[in-house]
């Protein structure tokens, strides 16, 4: 195998979308991507693919690759989001460990020149139950920081919960109208949520209701008497996830509720919403991923609401020195 780190490139995007099925198939993350979508992230206007991923190929073969994203804006820890993936076949042979000290070389080198003095940690996450992954956490020095639960609804009739508006708010479907009203609505929404930091117009064009997986038909707001957006939910479908599994998923991809209008059951009305619209137009099951910590609660309502849970998934961090 060759010895040389090089960048990945938007040429990439098959071999990636292959090497990360492989992965799947023995990892069982229940995450499928198509080269469509590693293309979406590849051209990310945000990642400077010279400069954040690493890839290292057999031959022809692309066999592991490192990406780490940059933190633009820092509240109080400058935190590194990282994705990374060695080959089921050439693992157990130091590549993970590679690949985690270019990780934290680039990261640190990022922080040394955007972001001096301030506090910095690399992250890096899966299964909770990926043995070879939680060996390679302890061998390079990072700890569980935070855990998620994947979950399920499977959409049966006498299991959907029953809408109920909050006195006062209409519900409406999603406008792009009040696109940038959504936005701002989830900014204030997360803002007292961990590593959450403003999502400006660029990402939210590219990764919420830009994005090739969103959904407005499964997507609704909350409107006050004033027309302000009280609370949203985003819905998405990955075209990938049908395609590996043969089931049609309703992902909840986004649910927010402003601070001002929390305790009102806003969340519960828009995913009750949500629900019914997937059943009506024949999903198999609605998903959605939730920070087992989550400071609203989130957890104890989508289980009231009929969701169980799937996978465990956990994120492991390492101080920058």
């Amino acid at each position: 195998m060759t010895n040389h780190l090089n960048p990945l490139t938007t040429a990439d995007a098959r071999d990636l979308a292959t090497l990360r099925a492989e992965v799947e198939r023995v990892d069982g993350t229940g995450l499928h991507e198509d080269e469509t979508d590693v293309l979406q992230q590849l051209t990310d206007p945000k990642v400077d693919l010279a400069q954040h991923t690493i890839a290292l190929r057999q031959g022809s073969r692309l066999v592991a690759y490192a990406m780490v994203y940059e933190p633009e804006r820092v509240r109080d820890i400058a935190r590194f989001d990282t994705a990374a993936a060695v080959h089921p076949e050439w693992r157990r042979q130091g590549i993970g460990t590679r690949l985690v000290d270019w990780m934290r070389g680039r990261a640190a080198a990022i922080r040394s020149a955007r972001h001096p003095g301030t506090p910095a940690e690399l992250l890096i996450d899966g299964l909770a139950d990926n043995a070879g992954l939680a060996a390679l956490a302890r061998h390079t020095g990072f700890a569980p920081r935070r855990y998620w639960f994947s979950m399920t609804h499977d959409l049966h009739a006498d299991r959907l919960p029953a809408l109920k508006l909050p006195d006062g708010l209409h519900l409406a479907p999603f406008d792009p109208a009040l696109d940038e009203a959504t936005r701002h609505a989830h900014n204030d929404a997360f803002r007292d949520h961990w590593n959450h930091t403003e999502t400006d117009r660029t990402d939210w064009e590219t990764w919420f209701t830009g994005a090739r997986s969103f959904r407005p038909g499964l997507s609704s707001l909350l409107l006050d008497a004033d027309g302000s957006v009280a609370a949203y939910l985003l819905a998405d479908e990955y075209v990938a996830d049908h395609t590996a599994t043969g089931d049609r998923a309703c992902t909840i991809g986004h649910l927010g509720t402003r601070q001002s209008h929390r305790g009102r059951g806003a969340a519960r009305a828009l995913v009750a919403h949500t629900l019914a619209e997937a059943g009506k137009q024949k999903y198999d099951k609605a998903e959605l991923l939730v920070d087992a910590t989550n400071p609203t609660g989130a957890l104890g309502l989508y289980e009231r609401m009929g969701f169980t849970m799937e996978r465990e998934f956990v994120t492991y961090a390492r101080a920058l020195e």
